[in-house]
């Protein structure tokens, strides 16, 4: 079978993604219907998962890397009592205990689990240790040692609690890389009755929300957005044509502000098209991704 032709789409689509479907599983769907190789993602969401996946097609996927590491928002269903060998539902069951929780003692956990925490990446996960990601030995029953990583919970918000099934909805803003089952997990340790994830949905990601996104039956050419919404997240400036003639070859520049910090990013447009990414060093602003002429 022939593979599809690239047609030298350039954009950013916002999927809702369907519970039952790999984000790989999406890109391939698009691949199809666009008629083009050039897709990737930003950020997996579990097979189980639902909501904002972002896609970039053709030179967006370039710029991925910018709303991957985005703060991102989900909203999740937690089960206490219970344990998973995933630490979510698609897992075996581990252990089953006792559960005796008030509201108050739930929302005291909660707020325990807020602001810089370490965590160790569950098994199930595309973490690489020895250069073979984790889900991989776990499949052959292995069990391996995981440094933790430092994740930041922003705002962590109990939405409802029922006492009888034992369950807790949150609403969950963190850093990028942050395992909500792990957190989930996490809690329910701490209650010192377990607990694991029963259901997860992306809210927020890269600057869009959950009414940004469509659906996958739905999607047509006409919901791919402009290549500049691929780094939405970040400061955006507008430049005049001559500064943008010096960008499109990689120039540095003068640092337009003291104010900005070491390392931080600004997306720099010309007539609303992005050109370049560049970012502070020292006293000038220097290049990291140039948008590729046609």
């Amino acid at each position: 079978m022939s593979r599809p032709r690239d047609a030298g789409i350039d954009g950013v689509l916002v999927i809702d993604k369907p519970a039952g479907l790999t984000s790989h599983d999406v890109v391939d769907k698009v691949r199809k219907r666009f008629g083009t190789r050039r897709v990737g993602h930003a950020g997996t969401l579990d097979p189980g998962a639902t909501g904002v996946l972002i896609l970039g097609l053709g030179r967006a996927t370039r710029f991925l890397s910018y709303a991957q590491a985005s703060v991102k928002r989900y909203r999740t269903t937690a089960v206490f009592g219970v344990t998973t060998t995933t630490q979510d539902a698609a897992g075996e069951v581990v252990e089953r205990r006792p559960v005796d929780l008030s509201e108050a003692q739930v929302r005291a956990a909660v707020a325990e689990h807020t602001g810089d925490l370490e965590q160790v990446p569950p098994m199930v996960s595309a973490v690489r240790v020895g250069g073979e990601r984790l889900y991989k030995k776990a499949r052959r029953g292995e069990e391996v040692e995981r440094a933790a990583r430092p994740v930041t919970i922003y705002e962590l918000e109990v939405l409802s609690f029922t006492e009888d099934p034992p369950e807790v909805v949150l609403d969950v803003r963190c850093s990028a890389g942050t395992y909500v089952r792990t957190l989930v997990h996490d809690i329910g340790e701490s209650l010192g009755c377990g607990a694991h994830l029963r259901s997860l949905r992306r809210t927020e990601a890269g600057g869009f929300r959950e009414t940004d996104a469509v659906e996958l039956d739905d999607l047509d050419k006409g919901h791919l957005l402009p290549l500049a919404d691929a780094v939405r997240d970040l400061t955006r400036v507008e430049i005049e044509d001559d500064v943008a003639r010096l960008v499109a070859n990689g120039r540095r520049l003068e640092l337009p502000s003291a104010d900005l910090v070491e390392g931080e990013h600004l997306a720099l447009v010309n007539h609303g098209d992005l050109i370049a990414v560049y970012a502070r060093k020292g006293d000038e602003l220097v290049p990291e991704r140039v948008v590729a002429p046609k």
